[in-house]
């Protein structure tokens, strides 16, 4: 089954039949189970079959299921208003912004509901803060080979990867690639038409492929000469997900954009956008807006986990289980060379890299099979994603079922 390589795994009867009478639009190959229940890093099924989520729900669920903090909270603020419209003031978004202006140093907050729509408005905030300094030239957005920063039109100009444009033409005009991780290609693509630089400091979509340790710091100097924005897309390495809140931060830059989703809530819908002052004082009444962005459930949501983070030894725990996890990722490697290509990522977003002769979207149902829960990335990756509260017995235990899998492709593959 893995080793022939067919196009993706069949659909069961059950499945056909479904995907046939469901009203619901076929833009996902979703498997067929649903759950009803989670606890922690646990997902129970309508069968009552628990699975190990090494998913969250693609890096958001990052404090697991049910956690009782978030339950707590949503129940409190849903008994209280669910939406009124940034026509008037949210006290918790309030709240809410000046916690993440200070974790990250920067100064104002754009609240929105997806990552699309946080990369989205970074674009928009970077175009509108070169225009009011009389750079009105200065629109053309620098992204990397193989990133991914969402699914509006002008996000897939931004995603250079011709599965996700086909069909969708022609892409908005403004946004030019360079080659992943090249510094050297970046500074000369750098020039007065450009207005920020977006990158992702591990590309999540793209194979868990993490960036050299000195191009962070090397592109906020690149843009600081050429007078351009950094737009740090943390999206999904953001929150915790690399053992720090923000990806960045090991690098020690200050990028003048940042965008965020994902885990913000811990499952509930949010985005947000950080600026500095002088970036988004350019953003003035009616330059942008939603509807539903910084609702008070959301904002309920992303107080509790911008707290539980904050926490005195809550990250330094992450990145030892991240640690743990690192060594039993090598280790792992180490015991199937001729499977495993390279061990990617860091912290809790993971990435081991199949041998192309492995057929991924097999090899992802062959350990949903076994109740594990693990997402496929770019590269042949299969991507590692649990909440950060995940065990190292849990750990164990994701890394026996990988094991167990890799163990059942032909022998002369391993050798």
């Amino acid at each position: 089954m893995m080793h022939d390589k067919p196009g993706g795994f069949e659909m069961n009867q059950k499945a056909v039949d479904y995907a046939v009478d469901s009203a619901v639009m076929q833009t996902y190959g979703r498997a067929e189970i649903g759950f009803v229940r989670g606890e922690g890093c646990w997902l129970i099924s309508e069968s009552g079959d628990r699975y190990l989520d090494c998913a969250s729900g693609i890096a958001v669920n990052t404090l697991g299921h049910s956690h009782p903090r978030l339950v707590a909270a949503l129940i409190e603020q849903a008994g209280k208003l669910w939406h009124t419209s940034n026509l008037y003031r949210i006290p918790g978004q309030e709240l809410v912004a000046k916690l993440l202006a200070s974790l990250s140093g920067l100064d104002q907050v754009f609240f929105c509901n997806s990552g699309a729509e946080a990369t989205e408005a970074a674009v928009k905030i970077a175009r509108r803060a070169a225009y009011e300094k009389g750079e009105s030239e200065r629109v053309t957005i620098l992204c990397a080979e193989g990133a991914f920063h969402g699914r509006t039109l002008g996000m897939l100009a931004a995603t250079d990867r011709p599965l996700f444009r086909t069909g969708f033409g022609p892409m908005p005009a403004g946004f030019e690639h360079v080659p992943f991780g090249n510094l050297n290609a970046l500074r000369d693509a750098l020039g007065p038409h450009v207005a920020a630089v977006m990158v992702e400091s591990v590309q999540g979509e793209g194979g868990a492929r993490r960036v050299p340790d000195d191009y962070l710091s090397g592109v906020r100097a690149a843009a600081d000469e050429y007078g351009a924005l950094v737009i740090a897309d943390e999206v999904q390495a953001g929150i915790g997900r690399t053992g720090r809140l923000f990806s960045y931060e090991d690098s020690e830059i200050k990028p003048d954009i940042v965008a965020l989703a994902k885990g913000l809530a811990g499952g509930f819908p949010i985005g947000a956008v950080i600026t500095s002052k002088v970036v988004g004082d350019a953003m003035t009444p009616g330059t942008h807006g939603s509807t539903f962005g910084g609702n008070p459930l959301a904002m309920a949501a992303a107080q509790v986990i911008l707290e539980v983070l904050s926490e005195d030894g809550f990250l330094a725990d992450v990145r030892a289980r991240a640690v743990y996890l690192d060594d039993a990722l090598l280790g792992l490697r180490g015991q199937f060379p001729a499977a495993i290509t390279e061990c990617r990522g860091r912290g809790f977003l993971r990435g081991v890299r199949l041998d192309e002769t492995i057929d991924l979207a097999a090899f992802v149902k062959t350990l949903r099979d076994d109740h594990l829960l693990c997402v496929p990335a770019a590269e042949n990756t299969l991507r590692l994603l649990p909440p950060l509260t995940i065990s190292k017995d849990e750990i164990d235990l994701a890394i026996a079922k990988i094991a167990a899998v890799l163990r059942e492709i032909p022998k002369h593959d391993n050798e």
